[in-house]
């Protein structure tokens, strides 16, 4: 049985340096709330809030370290309430997506692309992905039990030597599923 673990993932954003320190200030730095399953990835103390043409959500978590691109991250339901109708793609994919207004506590910056539903997705370190011969960028069957069980389709492997097993949903996805974090789903060969 390939069995992997199960993330279920709340919106949350990435932010460049330079969108940090116009939203927290010259110099700002993230500081670490908690570490995350991929190693060296951590959610922030630090938060700010997001607007869209209908909506908007305080307390928005950053996930840290910085990245080279600001990225929001939503469920469908999220962009709904936000007004917006992004793409569904793999984390770093924003060209074309919409844009949005943040806030922070020093300043604001509006993007013009940005915001996407992540593609469900499992990160594999090339031991895992070669145990069970799985390539990157390979589209993989996940199937989840309990009262809501389903089959989740076309989830991307992400294979990396920067990465730990672990498979990542939106809240929409598992709440559909009834599946929380920690729980485990199993790989289904073609």
């Amino acid at each position: 049985m390939k069995r992997v673990p199960i993330g279920v993932s709340a919106r949350h954003i990435h932010l460049t340096q330079e969108h940090l320190e116009i939203l927290f200030g010259t110099g700002a730095r993230l500081t670490v709330l908690r570490p995350l399953s991929q190693p060296g990835q951590f959610a922030a103390n630090e938060t700010v809030a997001v607007y869209g043409p209908k909506g908007a959500f305080e307390k928005v978590r950053i996930l840290g370290p910085v990245r080279k691109a600001t990225q929001l991250e939503v469920s469908r339901t999220d962009a709904l309430h936000l007004g917006l109708n992004p793409p569904v793609r793999e984390s770093g994919d924003i060209a074309g997506s919409p844009g949005i207004r943040i806030v922070g506590p020093a300043g604001e910056v509006t993007v013009d692309e940005g915001v996407i539903i992540a593609a469900r997705h499992i990160h594999f370190h090339p031991e895992d992905a070669a145990r069970w011969g799985i390539r990157d960028k390979q589209r993989l069957r996940v199937r989840v039990g309990g009262e809501r069980g389903l089959v989740f389709e076309n989830v991307i492997a992400r294979v990396s030597p920067d990465f730990a097993l672990d498979m990542h949903i939106d809240t929409d996805e598992g709440n559909a599923a009834g599946v929380t974090t920690g729980d485990y789903g199993e790989i289904l060969d073609d």
